[in-house]
């Protein structure tokens, strides 16, 4: 049987029959599970995944007793010379033929390829004391060994400036050719966080105080994180949205909706929290294949039933806490200041509800008119749900490496 000629109609129709024998039902899940299959294996086209996905660079200043300063930056050089900004997938940029030979060139090919394109790059640097420009010099270029050309590789550069004894502020502007970043600022003569700013492409960060005795408020951590909480949800989540949008397909009644996302939000608040104490950590080899496994779960149940099972809530505070950790990475990444860990996590957090709930808004928008029609389920909710399902095993397939 060509599984690919497969009618679509006949899928609806085998998963909406609501009295049928349950060997039937066997036989409708084998056949779509053959049919999506076999439709993965056909796409040829790149589809995003979190795995290639290029993180927002992050400077960290550490003024040091010499007046003298330390600003590290940690980045993925290959994205930056080929022009792939954060917050993109390398697969689905045209220039990523370009990126996958620098992401396998050794240590030592990749620091002469960078050196021809760092003076541009220094130049979209705009690093102050007090207002004043730093004249900043590149001390050191470390970069890690290839290892798996299917991540990312983060590099770090390592710039120094020198600043004047009476120096109160910094800030950082980068040019928004080169996306999003996070300045973060150390405690004098110390290793935790004074502040972490995340700071939107073509924004600036300060100006930031670098005396201990004033550093960023609770409130402004609160609502950098909280902004940064939202944007990874929109635009740049777009697992997440695929797994929220999955649990609005389940039913028109709101009820049921809300059991879900409160079992959800509950589950990925205890993992984010578990995971920013460093208390539970599991390598984004493992989390990230099974987030995606966790949307394919959910979309495939959409097709074969209309209505909130007992086990449902359950399954889905399961995988919140898959979804908490992979949020409790990219938290990880920017850093929590020591001083307002608390208002940061919370902040954080809130974000990333607000930005669920503007994806359920956002879906009441565009179909909500048809939730209560009689053909909701078989024109909208089946077929949008077997789309994600595609999208998501894709992205299974590719964060496992089987493609």
């Amino acid at each position: 049987m060509n599984f690919r000629r497969l009618p679509m109609s006949l899928l609806f129709r085998l998963a909406s029959r609501p009295k049928a024998h349950r060997s039937q039902r066997r036989s409708a899940v084998s056949s779509l599970s053959i049919a999506l299959l076999t439709l993965l294996i056909s796409l040829n086209a790149p589809l995003s995944a979190a795995a290639h996905e290029v993180r927002p660079m992050i400077a960290t200043l550490d003024a040091e007793t010499d007046w003298s300063s330390s600003l590290v930056i940690s980045l993925n050089l290959e994205a930056v010379i080929v022009g792939i900004e954060p917050g993109h997938d390398t697969r689905d940029s045209e220039n990523q033929p370009q990126y996958d030979r620098l992401r396998a060139l050794s240590p030592e090919a990749l620091r002469t390829e960078w050196e021809a394109f760092a003076p541009a790059f220094l130049e979209g640097i705009e690093f102050a004391f007090d207002d004043q420009p730093a004249d900043l010099t590149l001390r050191d270029v470390v970069i890690p060994s290839v290892g798996d050309t299917t991540l990312p590789r983060t590099s770090e550069l390592v710039l120094s400036a020198d600043y004047p004894a009476d120096v109160q502020t910094s800030s950082w502007r980068l040019d928004p050719r080169f996306g999003d970043s996070v300045f973060r600022v150390l405690q004098p003569g110390s290793e935790e966080l004074a502040s972490a700013t995340y700071v939107p492409a073509g924004h600036s960060a300060g100006p930031i105080s670098l005396q201990p005795a004033e550093p960023q408020s609770a409130a402004e951590v609160f609502g950098n994180y909280t902004w940064s909480g939202f944007t990874h949800i929109l635009p740049k989540g777009l697992d997440h949205i695929l797994f929220v949008v999955g649990l609005f397909l389940l039913s028109t009644r709101l009820s049921a909706l809300l059991w879900q996302v409160s079992a959800f939000t509950v589950a990925h608040t205890v993992t984010l929290a578990l995971g920013a104490l460093d208390l539970v950590s599991i390598r984004p080899e493992i989390v990230e294949p099974l987030i995606a496994l966790s949307i394919v779960w959910i979309a495939v149940e959409n097709v074969f039933t209309n209505r909130l099972s007992a086990w449902r809530p359950l399954i889905v505070f399961a995988f919140g806490l898959l979804h908490g950790l992979g949020f409790a990475g990219v938290l990880g990444e920017v850093g929590l200041s020591g001083t307002h860990f608390v208002a940061g996590l919370v902040g954080f957090n809130i974000g990333v509800e607000l930005g669920q709930l503007a994806v359920i808004a956002l879906c009441y928008a565009a179909v909500g008119w048809a939730m209560s029609g009689a053909h909701y389920r078989t024109r909208i909710s089946i077929p949008a749900s077997i789309v994600i399902a595609v999208i998501a095993g894709s992205w299974t397939l590719e964060r496992t490496g089987l493609i």
